[in-house]
């Protein structure tokens, strides 16, 4: 008899699973309250049991905690949304410019993710042919960080506006580490039914079938 039996995930446990999928959001807009230590280094224990190449856990999270660089990385996504707003169209460049694409005045908690692509765990199963795969594992993490935050009612923002080496120099991160995503993370000022970007009208969802190929 097997004496570690497998879980039984039940019909309401699907249904809830699926409903996490659904009501997960990129959170822009965040409460100030502090979140726990304990809480944090809880969700990042569980982001590191994600998937990873050749078991090769090549996630590294960076804490932010010193004003000085916060200030450091708003500036450097300052920099980077003005020049992605001059890039728009100009019946997209209104629509773009009122969009909150950030929460950095507001998250408590900001973490910068990088994957080590030098790592000697996992003996570089998997990578061979596809190194990206690193890099990959790394927002597999990332995922598994988003849904157990918000199973917990906490937001998780992605903050993609920035510039890697500039985040790279401002954290002073191991010149091998690659910069994949800065997260801003903390209680949601409000939950929200739909995607914020459907909401404000700048995309929508397609339905799953426009994404299958058959061979």
């Amino acid at each position: 008899m097997d004496e570690n039996p497998s879980p039984d995930f039940s019909l309401d446990f699907r249904e809830q699973l699926i409903a996490l999928f659904r009501w997960r959001r990129d959170v822009r807009r965040f409460r100030r309250d502090p979140l726990a230590d304990t809480t944090r280094n809880r969700l990042l224990a569980t982001a590191c049991l994600a998937p990873s190449v050749g078991l090769s856990e090549p996630w590294r999270f960076v804490i932010v905690s010193e004003p000085s660089r916060r200030e450091a990385v708003r500036a450097c996504f300052e920099r980077c949304n003005a020049d992605a707003l001059t890039s728009q169209t100009e019946n997209r460049a209104s629509l773009y410019a009122r969009l909150k694409l950030a929460g950095l005045d507001d998250a408590p908690c900001q973490i910068a993710v990088f994957a080590d692509s030098s790592t000697s765990q996992g003996h570089g199963l998997g990578r061979q042919t596809m190194p990206e795969t690193i890099a990959y594992s790394a927002a597999m993490a990332i995922h598994t960080l988003w849904l157990a935050a918000r199973a917990e009612g906490i937001g998780l923002g992605w903050v993609s506006i920035l510039e890697p080496a500039t985040v790279s120099s401002i954290l002073d991160v191991p010149s091998n580490w690659t910069f994949v995503a800065y997260l801003c993370l903390g209680y949601p000022l409000a939950e929200t039914e739909m995607p914020t970007l459907m909401h404000d009208g700048w995309e929508t969802r397609r339905i799953p079938e426009a994404f299958v190929l058959h061979r």
